[in-house]
C-alpha cells in the first residue's frame, strides 16, 4: 500500500522529516502553522518542560504531535487511533523516525481505552464538530491516563464549544483553535 507524503517534523532529532499521510477524508491533518505555534509556546512557557514528559497523542492520525514532542525530547508518546488507513501511516512514521522503543500505539475507540499509566502532556486533536475533547478526557481520566496536573493542548474546529475555566494559551490558525490548560 502506498502512503503519501503529509506534514513535515518542525524541529530537534527528525528536523524535516516528512511523515506519511492517509488518503481519503476520514483523517485531517493538523495544519502545520497550528502545530508549530503549540510548540512554540510549549518551548518558552515558564509552565511546560518537553524535556522527560510522557506524551499522549490522541485522535493520533499522522502521529505529528506525538513525534513532534518525542524530537523534542519527550521520553515517550502513547498514541491512539482506530482508523485503519491513519494506523498504517502512523505506523509507517514511527518505524520511519525509529521510535519504536519510545513509542506506543494503542488501537480502538479512545472514549473506551483500557487502564493506563499517568501522561504529561495530552494533545487531542479529534474531528471537528464532534465533542470529542471533554468526552475524550473523562474516559482517559477515568482509566488512569492523565497525571494530576496534566497538560492539555486540544485543537477545536470553528463550532466546537470548550468553556476552559483557566486556559494557558489560547490561539485560532485559519479553521483551528487551540487551547492549552492543566486539568
Amino acid at each position: 500500500m502506498s502512503i503519501p507524503p503529509g506534514p513535515r517534523v518542525i524541529a530537534g532529532l527528525w528536523r524535516g522529516r516528512r511523515l506519511a499521510a492517509p488518503l481519503g477524508l476520514e483523517t485531517r491533518p493538523t495544519n502545520a502553522r497550528a502545530r508549530q505555534a503549540v510548540f512554540d509556546i510549549l518551548a518558552h512557557a515558564p509552565w511546560c518542560e518537553l524535556r522527560g514528559a510522557k506524551v499522549l497523542d490522541v485522535f493520533a492520525g499522522t502521529g505529528a504531535y506525538g513525534l513532534e514532542a518525542l524530537s523534542r525530547g519527550a521520553a515517550e508518546a502513547v498514541f491512539f487511533e482506530q482508523a485503519q488507513a491513519a494506523l498504517a501511516a502512523l505506523r509507517a512514521n514511527i518505524a520511519a523516525c525509529r521510535a519504536e522503543s519510545t513509542a506506543r500505539v494503542v488501537t480502538g475507540d479512545v472514549l473506551s481505552p483500557p487502564p493506563g499509566a499517568p501522561h504529561d502532556l495530552v494533545f487531542l486533536d479529534p474531528p471537528y464538530g464532534k465533542d470529542l475533547v471533554p468526552k475524550a478526557l473523562a474516559a482517559l481520566r477515568a482509566r488512569g491516563w492523565l497525571a494530576p496536573g496534566a497538560l492539555v493542548v486540544a485543537e477545536l474546529g470553528p463550532d466546537d464549544a470548550l468553556d476552559v475555566p483557566e486556559p494557558l494559551a489560547e490561539r485560532t490558525h485559519g479553521k483551528a483553535r487551540v487551547k492549552i490548560w492543566r486539568v
